[in-house]
């Protein structure tokens, strides 16, 4: 896989910045990471498709079905997904909902069903809401996508179950907070709330999150 160009976001820096400025936690937390940031990888479909194979397995078990499943097409698009046979998807270790779930993903992208050259453009609420009239992709799917892929600065996405945690930790002491509690704490963090959470998670877990 290394032949993947990663992409950083070019907002990173004026953004630490911003945050360092802004927040007491963020002005400890950014400086303990050093360079590292945000890198996308991949293409749309098969960070979609990733993120469906992954659901609620081990990042191991998730690691190990994919590099199955990824080996049965001849390249990663949605026509030649479409083309797999079913037995074949689950000698690799998928369920019927997860195949149920790629296939409709392939069927979405293959038909223009969903407008992924215009994504660009788009407001982050319009692109979720393509997202999740795909079955298998929730709210918290489509906003890891917006973070993970397309890179946008100012996702929050409140129901990550490490966001809230690592709220709780770094400004409440470990007590349990509320999604209020986290949109109060966010409010400092507008226009970079994707850089701010990305820290959190890395104040959880020093390593990078990657989809």
């Amino acid at each position: 896989m290394s032949d993947i160009e990663l992409v950083t976001p070019e907002y990173w820096d004026e953004a630490r910045k911003y945050l360092t400025r802004k927040d007491r936690v963020m002005k400890r937390l950014i400086p303990q990471f050093g360079n590292a940031c945000l890198q996308s990888r991949g293409d749309a479909f098969t960070t979609l498709a990733r993120s469906i194979v992954g659901q609620q397995i081990s990042v191991k078990a998730a690691q190990s079905v994919w590099d199955k499943f990824a080996a049965l097409p001849r390249r990663m698009t949605p026509a030649s997904v479409l083309k797999l046979k079913v037995d074949d998807m689950r000698a690799a270790g998928l369920s019927a909902r997860k195949i149920e779930y790629l296939v409709d993903l392939a069927l979405h992208f293959d038909s223009g069903a969903i407008h992924v050259e215009s994504w660009r453009e788009m407001v982050d609420e319009d692109i979720i809401g393509e997202l999740v009239g795909i079955r298998g992709i929730g709210r918290w799917t489509a906003e890891m996508f917006l973070i993970f892929h397309l890179m946008r600065p100012n996702v929050l996405p409140l129901d990550d179950v490490g966001l809230i945690t690592g709220i709780s930790k770094n400004y409440f002491s470990g007590e349990a907070v509320s999604r209020s509690d986290a949109r109060e704490v966010a409010a400092a963090w507008n226009p970079y709330c994707s850089v701010a959470t990305w820290y959190i998670w890395r104040s959880l877990d020093p390593l990078p999150v990657a989809y």
